[in-house]
């Protein structure tokens, strides 16, 4: 039998859901709630429903809007020749708050992965090649992660868009500002290494 109140189990547990949330953190985060006033909660809880209401999936790129065109894709400044394919649109945010990248982006929502019955038609893939095939794209930049869903993502996406004739780049990887040798892994390590610049 549950020691909490069944409103309090039901935001504990809604909590849970919320990556890198274990049980103690939920925990905390509710019994935090419950101090703060009435209004700063309602508030919060506003936040969410507007987010539900208001934001939508653009789409061509299928970034996070609160329009059917995201603003990026909206820019007239912006390169339509490039395209970054990124896995969530938490990483376009996070490749704009470089100012390096002005081209467009799609946005896959997931990384290929047979073992979950994730197939290519899952992450958008075709919605990409359709999208390259209707515009004059001369790069696509694959930015995913060097996981072994996302080496096997990449790999796919070069060979299907090898047929287009079309340049295709990865973001750069190795060793990042201060990291140390020592603590390296041998494939950031080896791509150190092969990626390697003359200086």
């Amino acid at each position: 039998m549950s020691n909490f109140l069944k409103s309090i189990e039901n935001l504990i547990n809604e909590f849970r859901k919320l990556p890198g949330i274990g049980p103690k953190s939920a925990k905390r985060i509710v019994y935090y709630l419950l101090k703060q006033p009435p209004h700063d909660i309602e508030r919060f809880a506003q936040s969410m429903s507007d987010m539900i209401k208001n934001i939508k999936f653009c789409k061509i790129c299928f970034n996070i809007s609160e329009d059917d065109i995201c603003n990026i894709c909206s820019d007239k400044g912006r390169d339509c020749g490039k395209i970054c394919i990124v896995e969530e649109v938490s990483d376009v945010s996070i490749i704009e708050s470089t100012a390096e990248y002005r081209g467009l982006y799609h946005v896959l929502g997931n990384l290929l992965s047979p073992i979950d019955n994730i197939g290519p038609e899952e992450i958008k893939i075709p919605a990409l090649l359709k999208r390259i095939k209707d515009s004059e794209i001369d790069e696509v930049i694959i930015a995913l992660n060097p996981t072994v869903e996302g080496e096997s993502t990449a790999t796919y996406i070069r060979k299907i868009l090898k047929p287009l004739e079309i340049k295709v780049t990865r973001l750069a990887s190795g060793l990042p500002v201060g990291g140390v040798i020592e603590y390296a892994d041998e494939i950031t390590l080896g791509r150190a290494l092969s990626d390697r610049k003359e200086f």
